[in-house]
């Protein structure tokens, strides 16, 4: 896995478990929403800047990105969509 792809496993990983979507991340951390997108698709490229402001809204070290996945672990999964909770 390069890089870019252990970054982006990782940053999904860390905000699902966390139940926060892509657009409360990219506020708190004040970047683009679309922006988190392609950094979680692998078409963005983040700067240690962003990694690290992103680390401090998720409460992790700026390592947690660069984390290898286990042998076998399942890609993290998209949280519902939608801002709202269905009734």
């Amino acid at each position: 896995m390069n890089g870019r792809a252990l970054v982006a496993w990782n940053l999904k990983k860390l905000r699902t478990e966390r139940g926060i979507s892509q657009e409360r991340l990219a506020a708190d951390a004040d970047i683009d929403r679309a922006y988190l997108s392609e950094i979680e698709r692998q078409l963005g490229n983040a700067s240690v800047d962003l990694l690290d402001r992103l680390a401090g809204v998720l409460g992790v070290a700026v390592s947690a990105f660069f984390v290898l996945p286990e042998q076998g672990e399942a890609a993290p999964q998209s949280l519902p969509s939608g801002r709202h909770p269905k009734s």
